[in-house]
């Protein structure tokens, strides 16, 4: 009877060894699926901004427009943190060129544990680059941008 009080003493100071471990990995994979919609968010943010840019031309796809377009369809991203280039600029934009839109954002992590390990800020950071297609029918663009700003 004596070896099997020792044994359940025994799992219980496992367990207390063990439960911080998984509480830090558990944390780790909230913390990485959080990083990972934001990532995807800008990624998604970079190539709907590039699409606006390639296929409108004239003034519907400036570069305020454009930066208008991803933060609005970035809801879950601070604003002040969303970091925008647009390369070239709409005055250098040619059919036939390359238009290239680089989003970076400053994730702060949100679980304090993983803060203290890898630090407050990490930068994430999409670049999207397609070729400007200009097409003469701007009034089904214009009715594409109006659809998606709202």
């Amino acid at each position: 009877m004596k070896s099997l009080k020792n044994e359940k003493g025994q799992s219980l100071v496992e367990f207390a060894i063990l439960l911080p471990v998984l509480l830090l990995l558990i944390m780790g994979i909230l913390e990485f699926g959080l990083m990972l919609n934001s990532y995807l968010t800008i990624n998604n943010s970079a190539r709907e901004g590039a699409r606006l840019g390639v296929v409108v031309g004239s003034k519907l796809g400036s570069d305020t427009e454009i930066s208008d377009l991803i933060k609005k369809i970035s809801p879950n991203l601070n604003r002040e943190d969303l970091t925008i280039n647009i390369m070239p600029s709409l005055a250098g934009r040619k059919s036939g060129g390359t238009i290239s839109v680089e989003v970076k954002y400053n994730y702060k992590l949100t679980i304090p544990i993983i803060s203290n390990i890898l630090g407050n800020v990490m930068v994430l950071k999409a670049q999207t680059s397609m070729r400007i297609e200009w097409v003469v029918r701007l009034e089904l663009h214009r009715r594409w941008f109006n659809a998606k700003i709202r």
